[in-house]
């Protein structure tokens, strides 16, 4: 079956939400309220110009014998048009250096916090067990000894306990 003959059972439906195809139209200078034709048309418009590019894309990718579609067949679909395809290649860069990024915080996420286990299992077996949920705690805060008076004062505010129910037999 050929691509656009499935998109056809769709024809006069609105493929994307009228309210964003709206904000759209408001962001290129049209009024904040535009006609609901006028919204109907855009959605229309990019609609089918969305289908020819995934139809041409896709029979790209079927003479080369392949099923899914790659980068490559959208590049030969926008191959006319230098303005489309250097933006299509500028949003695909900027994916893989966002997907680099998240990889790299991750790894150094888990040698932080690799490290920072570590670190506080010595510290707990330092402690002896009892001050060990403590002295985690001041690790985490950045806490030294020399920061008693913080550490005091970061005590003597605890909430726990309070903002809880009321007892019945608690004297008020």
């Amino acid at each position: 079956m050929e691509p656009r003959a499935r998109a056809g059972k769709n024809v006069g439906k609105e493929t994307f939400n009228p309210k964003e195809v709206s904000a759209l139209l408001y962001a290129y200078g049209d009024i904040q309220h535009p006609l609901p034709e006028t919204v109907r048309v855009l959605d229309d418009i990019v609609t089918e110009f969305l289908e020819g590019v995934c139809f041409e894309a896709s029979r790209h990718a079927q003479v080369a014998g392949r099923q899914k579609l790659k980068f490559d067949d959208f590049e030969f679909a926008l191959r006319r048009n230098p303005q489309y395809l250097g933006k299509v290649k500028s949003m695909i860069e900027k994916r893989q250096k966002i997907k680099e990024m998240r990889r790299t915080f991750d790894q150094e996420d888990d040698a932080l916090a690799k490290e920072h286990g570590k670190d506080a299992a010595a510290a707990a077996a330092a402690a002896g067990g009892a001050g060990a949920a403590a002295t985690e705690e001041d690790d985490l805060l950045g806490l030294d000894d020399e920061d008693e008076d913080l550490e005091v004062a970061r005590t003597a505010t605890s909430s726990k306990g309070t903002g809880g129910k009321k007892r019945k037999g608690a004297p008020k």
